[in-house]
């Protein structure tokens, strides 16, 4: 695989964090959606009350396996039109050659099957234990790899395909690791920006993972109306009877995570009981990302139930107070911060917020892997990025490693702790 160079050449808008404003993103998201199936773009907003934007796309010929509606969120239209579309881009081109409908063209990176001790004697080489498997596996087991590039040891590495692809099902003899999703899955203007989105929704999931694991998401965040447009965010929730919560997760890097929990008051709805998640060297960033995404996750809960009458039905027998009760992590007091409190860490350009990223990583893990999923024909780059050894507990309850196990957890009294109260006799 070519070795990926982040553009030094590429800076921001002045006062942004996007390489191409949004009438110019929209068209070059436009342009290739004929050419990855995607046959209507629709918004969705006023299917919910709040009128904070959403709008779905939809893909019929997506692959056996995977969905074929995908959702998009911000406070604009244009912005919620362009997220959907790319989230199109992501699904679309995460499918393999021959699995992929829609386009033809495999990506540059070679394939091969073999196994662990055999491909490690030609180079590096992903341990698939790293990537906390849940089934049983042999180093004698047959895997199909693929070359990608390491962003800190700067060179080329195998990866399990199944790591890469999504849908993936195992070709002939080799084994399956584990079910595949969608984390680290990226799409961007460029290929620099669809890196760092990736890097970005990777460390989220980890946050998130630990977060919930633990049942501590450690600090509340309290916007005020010095905190501008997400404060505005903040009150189209509240004003419509939609108490949240925003959460600082704790986290191991010094990149801010942050988390959206809403209550509907109003409908006390079991359904409505979403949060939203967002990671950005912006603080300001990673907070109208966790609420706008809440929003979408309320409209996508809508629209689900009109037509997901077994999901509506199981949320209604378990009911709104126990489901609370079951969460009630996220609905309790924290430690209170400001978003004044959050460090920015973002820089002018993209290939500088990777290398902020990348030092913060640098830290914790030994790689992170970047596997390159863009084809020549489609004018939108996607990316899976990797991070050996992160928590994805939030997607999958069987892949659960040693980083959420040795989380921060709440201290708790004495009371709250019966179980190790003595019976003094």
């Amino acid at each position: 695989m070519p070795e990926i160079i982040p553009d030094r050449s590429l800076s921001y808008i002045e006062g942004t964090q996007r390489v191409f404003d949004q009438d110019k993103t929209l068209d070059k998201a436009k342009e290739g959606l004929k050419g990855i199936g995607v046959t209507r773009v629709a918004g969705i907003t006023d299917l919910d009350r709040l009128g904070i934007p959403v709008f779905s796309t939809i893909r019929p010929s997506a692959a056996e396996g995977a969905i074929s509606v995908y959702s998009g969120k911000g406070t604009t239209e244009s912005q919620a039109r362009i997220s959907a579309m790319m989230e199109s881009y992501e699904r679309c081109l995460a499918e393999r050659k021959g699995l992929n409908k829609d386009v033809e063209e495999d990506i540059a990176a070679p394939h091969t099957i073999t196994t662990y001790d055999e491909i490690s004697e030609y180079g590096p080489a992903l341990r698939p234990e790293s990537l906390l498997i849940s089934e049983a596996y042999s180093s004698e087991n047959l895997i199909e790899w693929i070359l990608g590039w390491d962003l800190l040891k700067k060179n080329e590495v195998a990866v399990p395909a199944n790591a890469v692809y999504h849908p993936y099902e195992a070709p002939g003899q080799t084994v399956q690791l584990f079910r595949t999703n969608t984390n680290g899955l990226a799409a961007g203007n460029v290929l620099e920006e669809a890196i760092l989105h990736g890097l970005l929704e990777v460390i989220e999931r980890d946050a998130l993972s630990t977060a919930e694991f633990n049942r501590y998401p450690e600090k509340e965040i309290i916007l005020t109306e010095e905190d501008g447009e997400n404060y505005e965010i903040l009150q189209r929730f509240t004003t419509n009877d939609v108490e949240v919560k925003l959460w600082l997760l704790p986290h191991d890097t010094d990149i801010p995570t942050i988390v959206a929990a809403t209550d509907d008051i109003r409908l006390k709805d079991p359904a409505l009981l979403v949060m939203g998640a967002g990671s950005h060297l912006k603080p300001e960033i990673a907070i109208k990302r966790a609420l706008t995404e809440a929003a979408q996750s309320r409209v996508v809960q809508i629209h689900g139930a009109r037509e997901d009458t077994e999901r509506e039905k199981f949320v209604r027998e378990i009911g709104y107070d126990r489901i609370k009760r079951m969460n009630r992590y996220w609905y309790e007091e924290g430690k209170k911060v400001s978003m004044a409190d959050i460090r920015d860490l973002s820089k002018n350009s993209p290939a500088e917020n990777i290398d902020t990223v990348l030092e913060q990583l640098g830290k914790i893990v030994d790689s992170v892997i970047v596997v390159n999923l863009s084809r020549e024909s489609i004018p939108v780059p996607v990316v899976r990025v990797i991070v050996p050894g992160f928590e994805m507990y939030t997607l999958d309850r069987e892949r659960l490693g040693k980083r959420a196990k040795a989380g921060k957890k709440k201290k708790m009294s004495r009371e709250e702790r019966p179980w190790r109260h003595r019976v003094h006799k």
